[in-house]
């Protein structure tokens, strides 16, 4: 099942790239299926976790202060390439502080990471399958753009791991793992930030 995936991203991505974005279709550019992207050597196993993992990784349950950075609210839609959302899945991100730091003992700056900062939380998606989180805008990491790891599971099998990224963001071009996608696969996990309801906001619907 991971191989057939695998393959149908490949073949998707192929397409999307010699159709060109300014030649895609609203319907058809709905349907690309997310790129997977490395899961990276930070992955925050369960016993690293706080006890809070909720999908709010900006307050931590009992401290007083907040994470610092800046806070947005990421939302958008799971679902499949003809659009039938994707219910009671869990979709999991993790991510650095704001001053570039994981919260794994194999990041040696792990030491200074920001304690009122989650740096991994979860959602489940509703019945529409939308999932939402409230975090940080995603700062540089030596090395890297700025970047939110994603993961997606249906009940304990893995579905995708990806991240995303700023559209538009000046480190996105010196990036390996930006530039390895489509001009496509690159917008359809480029975070572009708007001033909604809650405040600022960013969408990214996934299609697996």
């Amino acid at each position: 099942m991971k191989q057939n995936t695998k393959s149908r991203r490949k073949l998707l991505g192929g397409i999307v790239g010699l159709m060109g974005v300014s030649s895609i279709g609203a319907r058809a550019a709905a349907a690309v299926l997310t790129p997977s992207a490395a899961e990276g050597p930070y992955y925050p196993t369960p016993a690293m976790r706080t006890p809070d993992t909720d999908n709010d990784l900006v307050k931590i349950r009992g401290r007083v202060e907040d994470a610092g950075g800046e806070v947005f609210t990421l939302r958008g839609k799971l679902m499949r390439t003809n659009g039938q959302p994707l219910a009671r899945h869990r979709i999991e991100i993790w991510q650095c502080d704001m001053d570039g730091n994981y919260m794994h003992p194999r990041d040696r700056r792990s030491v200074n990471f920001d304690q009122a900062f989650q740096g991994f939380g979860h959602d489940v998606t509703d019945n529409g399958g939308n999932y939402v989180f409230r975090t940080i805008k995603p700062t540089i990491y030596p090395g890297r753009t700025p970047h939110i790891h994603v993961k997606v599971f249906d009940g304990s099998r893995e579905l995708l791991t990806t991240q995303f990224y700023i559209k538009g963001h000046p480190n996105n071009s010196r990036d390996g793992l930006f530039n390895r996608m489509s001009r496509a696969e690159a917008a359809a996990v480029s975070m572009e930030f708007s001033l909604g309801a809650t405040g600022t906001e960013a969408t990214i619907n996934v299609v697996v």
